[in-house]
């Protein structure tokens, strides 16, 4: 499994309701704040910043634009 690293486009792979996010959406790693857990900021299609959260590992799927 490839290591996730800041700038990174990541997905979630569960729902998290208490912050209104739904599994699958997009976000970008943003910080790497300890041991496999990462500040993630999810945009809106404008852009624009909906939240930006501390988010583990074990809840992301790394994106890839090209084959590992």
């Amino acid at each position: 499994m490839a290591e996730i690293k800041q700038l990174n486009t990541v997905a979630l792979l569960r729902d998290m309701p208490d912050y209104n996010l739904s599994k699958g959406q997009v976000g970008t790693v943003v910080e790497k704040l300890n041991k496999g857990i990462f500040e993630i900021e999810f945009t809106n299609s404008l852009g624009e910043t909906i939240l930006t959260t501390p988010l583990s590992a074990r809840d992301l799927i790394l994106l890839r634009f090209e084959p590992a």
